[in-house]
């Protein structure tokens, strides 16, 4: 785990200093965010209704928070990087590395995210307490109890996009399900919540990585209870465990390929 870390560090150190490049890159944040503002406040046409259970500070916290992991984790390290790495060849360069190629590209990921999600979040912070005002009943507690959602939530989206970018040992080009990928993530569990879908599709909406990737986390910092928390974790603690799982077993297929058509 020490060269994990070590790898984790220079990452780190090496993000912080296009850290303005981040903070540039709130202003397209803030452009989507402000149109899905005038949206929702054009549907919640009494402030005092519910949609879906969420009220209208509620469901427009939800898509700040969403937009900010998606915005504040949006890196091409799992997507184009790999990609690049497997068509360019210099994947059996980086396979015989004293480390497990996936995992370095986890940590590398996990290095870049570090940086941007915090820088996101501050701005996404201040622009919802001007705006829309502080959101119902939040305590800090509440923010501490989601942290690990949040961090299992963003490993996940993690792990299935590098799973997809895997699947360039075998096509030529993994971006059309990456898009396909991103698309759903963002409409289904991102725009809007789960709860806004036709009852008989929740469950299986449920079932999928978009429940555990931007609605969970974002569904306990809006309305945390502990029912929900621990049905949550539970979920993301099972779809990590399995991503990892597949992701391990594509890039051994992968790598054996490689092997068996002479690198």
């Amino acid at each position: 785990m020490r060269k994990y870390a070590v790898i984790y560090r220079s990452i780190l150190m090496e993000n912080l200093q296009y850290a303005m490049n981040v903070i540039m890159g709130f202003i397209t944040y803030f452009m989507i965010v402000f149109i899905l503002m005038q949206l929702w406040n054009y549907m919640y046409s009494n402030p005092a209704d519910l949609i879906a259970g969420y009220s209208r500070q509620q469901m427009i916290w939800y898509v700040m928070i969403t937009e900010t992991i998606w915005f504040g984790t949006r890196t091409a390290t799992v997507t184009n990087q790999v990609t690049a790495d497997i068509k360019g060849g210099n994947i059996a360069y980086l396979m015989n590395k004293p480390y497990h190629y996936t995992l370095y590209i986890l940590t590398k990921y996990t290095g870049e995210w570090s940086i941007r999600l915090p820088i996101y979040a501050v701005f996404a912070a201040a622009v919802g307490v001007i705006m829309v005002g502080r959101l119902p009943d939040f305590h800090i507690i509440t923010l501490l109890a989601a942290i690990p959602s949040v961090i299992l939530g963003i490993t996940i989206q993690g792990v299935f996009k590098l799973c997809i970018s895997l699947i360039s040992f075998w096509i030529e080009d993994s971006n059309p399900f990456q898009w396909i990928y991103d698309k759903l993530i963002l409409v289904i569990g991102t725009i809007f919540p789960v709860e806004i879908f036709p009852e008989t599709l929740q469950p299986l909406l449920k079932l999928t990585p978009i429940y555990t990737v931007c609605y969970g986390p974002a569904k306990l910092l809006v309305d945390f209870q502990m029912d929900k928390y621990l049905e949550i974790l539970l979920a993301q603690v099972l779809y990590l465990g399995l991503g990892i799982l597949l992701m391990f077993f594509l890039y051994g297929k992968g790598v054996k390929k490689l092997y068996v058509n002479g690198g």
